[in-house]
């Protein structure tokens, strides 16, 4: 699905990223952990555009990445769910008109402003709400949910639009640890379930041991980590998290 070779990404004229290879396939359930301003986002969010290609090859779903058309990128934004550690939900709508949001590309915006819904379209949404366990809370406005119900709301609208790949950027970030763990369980859920990759950044990693097929470890702008959470040693752990700073104050 996602294919980066000696790629290197950054804004503007500076460089975040260097020298990146990987390959996701379809299915995966990875991780993505390192310290603040390691590039972690930048990888992440690379995926969707809006982040500047300097150098390397880089394919995701299909398109070339490095010089992809406006249209096209339209296109491959169809085919992603994105979660954010901020839900950006509509407050003041019902979390069932939030889950159905995420169907827009399919419902013409005459039906969309009415809230006139298709017996398919309820359908689904039902499926998707009972997925992340809000269904009971359906007819509930967002702005009355805990920040984990509303996290869980976001994933069933990413489930809505039908993507072929989910990224949530710090989806826990902001979750007590009761909430964040039913998160994961249901992104892993999501991941098992519909067969949909999920790449998650992610600040904890005991989450990213537990729930990840795999981890990338993400440190002074370039990949230092990619495997499994069994290879993960306290010595690779250390290399992961230890910034250039720590480093010096080290070597002092």
């Amino acid at each position: 699905m996602i294919h980066m070779k000696k790629l290197t990404l950054g804004y503007k004229k500076e460089v975040i990223l260097k020298n990146i290879d990987l390959k996701i396939s379809k299915g995966e359930f990875i991780g993505i952990i390192g310290p603040s301003g390691a590039g972690k986002s930048t990888l992440l969010m690379s995926v969707v555009g809006g982040i500047k290609v300097f150098d390397g090859k880089f394919d995701a779903l299909g398109f070339d990445m490095r010089k992809i058309k406006k249209k096209d990128l339209a296109n491959l934004r169809t085919k992603v769910g994105i979660i954010f550690q901020g839900y950006y939900l509509v407050d003041r709508l019902s979390v069932l008109d939030n889950v159905i949001s995420g169907m827009l590309k399919d419902i013409p915006m005459a039906r969309a402003i009415i809230k006139y819904y298709k017996e398919k379209e309820l359908k689904k949404a039902k499926e998707f709400m009972e997925i992340v366990d809000i269904d009971k809370y359906s007819l509930k406005r967002c702005d009355e949910l805990s920040g984990g119900q509303r996290q869980r709301v976001a994933i069933a609208r990413a489930l809505a639009a039908d993507p072929k790949l989910i990224l949530a950027d710090e989806p826990i970030s902001a979750l007590d640890p009761k909430s964040a763990t039913k998160v994961m369980q249901i992104l892993k859920k999501v991941n098992e379930t519909y067969g949909v990759t999920v790449i998650a950044n992610l600040h904890h990693l005991d989450y990213a041991k537990e729930y990840c097929d795999r981890i990338i470890g993400v440190n002074n702008g370039t990949v230092v980590f990619d495997g499994n959470s069994s290879e993960l040693t306290d010595e690779l752990v250390e290399q992961i998290y230890t910034t250039k700073n720590d480093s010096s104050v080290a070597k002092k």
